[in-house]
């Protein structure tokens, strides 16, 4: 089933059916995400809203429709929202995205000092330069001294996003909650975006 987060409320309704035809849901990942570049002063408002609609709109709707049937269950639950380095350090005329990524890991802050009471632990991962289709790579892109800019030379690749999904869902992040965890190969560190002129 694929949920168009484009589309809201709708989009995030098809949530519904699926716990419906499921019964239940234990964990949900909220990894929608779009895009635009463009400098702050030409950024157009319906592309910003664009961006706000999918990145946290469509998070804040899917997480109240899995959080509700969670507590409902009674048995707790994980949600975790892929944020992105830049939820942390603006990236360069992409105004609307660092704003919008600035938002959900504030949202998952919230949700996770609300929703620890009913057993719910809210986390944030935090992607670096992973080699995504949405930027332009896929995991062929991952190889050694590929990316001298990044401390660790290289693209990151989608497992190594999933592995830390993985451990968030487990018993072995039972006291971990609204923390955003960083998988960026060390741009955080060297932060090589930033280029003064």
């Amino acid at each position: 089933m694929q949920l168009d987060l484009g589309n809201l409320p709708e989009g995030a309704l098809a949530l519904e059916k699926l716990i419906q035809r499921l019964g239940r849901i234990d964990v949900l990942v909220n990894n929608a995400g779009a895009m635009t570049k463009a400098p702050f002063l030409d950024m157009a408002f319906d592309e910003w809203c664009k961006i706000f609609t999918v990145d946290v709109d469509g998070a804040f709707l899917c997480s109240q429709i899995a959080a509700r049937q969670m507590v409902k269950q009674g048995q707790g639950g994980r949600i975790i929202n892929i944020t992105s380095v830049h939820e942390h350090t603006p990236l360069p005329d992409a105004s609307a995205y660092t704003a919008a990524k600035h938002a959900l890991g504030g949202l998952t802050k919230a949700m996770a000092l609300e929703l620890v009471r009913h057993k719910i632990l809210v986390n944030a991962v935090a992607p670096g330069a992973i080699a995504t289709p949405m930027n332009g790579m896929d995991d062929s892109d991952v190889k050694p001294d590929a990316e001298p800019s990044i401390p660790l030379r290289r693209f990151g690749a989608t497992h190594e996003i999933a592995s830390l999904v993985v451990w968030l869902c487990s018993e072995g992040a039972n006291y971990t909650t609204g923390q955003s965890l960083i998988v960026d190969g060390g741009f955080m560190l060297a932060n090589p975006q930033f280029n003064p002129e």
